[in-house]
């Protein structure tokens, strides 16, 4: 199984490569995706996340189908913004409140190859912007303030070598 990258690793901070071939390759690396998130008590996860620099994240929020998006785009967001706490599976124990639109239009592909266009708000909004930001080595961190973010990683380091 895949394991998941902590924050420090330059896979999470490196713009993810397009996936060019729909195969029985990248359905495994979907399947162990989704294997490593819920390992985590995730509920998203993106390919750089288990080291693989790929522009491919999962979601499965509890109550809904699991979500496969493959060269995803944001091709629109709401103007309503909302606040609401993240975590990150690459920071455990980290928690931010973090300001995003409320809803968004997002274009991808399934592993199959399929395209799909779907309307998200809630939670499933939230979720796909935050992996969406993974795929371009943005983190959830670089959406707080500067002082907020080098409070936070100093309590992160402690927090990871206990």
């Amino acid at each position: 199984m895949k394991e998941i990258v902590l924050y420090g690793d330059k896979v999470l901070e490196t713009r993810a490569e397009p996936v060019t071939a729909f195969d029985d390759e990248l359905v495994a690396l979907v399947s162990e995706m989704f294997d490593a998130m819920h390992k985590g008590d995730g509920i998203g996860l993106a390919a750089p996340q288990v080291g693989v620099s790929k522009r491919i994240f999962v979601v499965h929020i509890e109550g809904d189908r699991r979500r496969v998006f493959v060269n995803p785009e944001i091709i629109e967001t709401s103007q309503e913004l909302v606040e609401y706490e993240e975590g990150c599976l690459s920071f455990p124990g980290l928690y931010f409140t973090v300001t995003r639109p409320a809803s968004v239009k997002i274009q991808a592909f399934t592993e199959k190859g399929k395209p799909f266009t779907l309307d998200a708000d809630g939670l499933l909004a939230r979720v796909v912007q935050h992996e969406y930001d993974h795929l371009d080595g943005k983190l959830f961190i670089d959406r707080v303030s500067s002082l907020k973010r080098e409070r936070a990683l100093v309590r992160y380091r402690r927090l990871i070598r206990v």
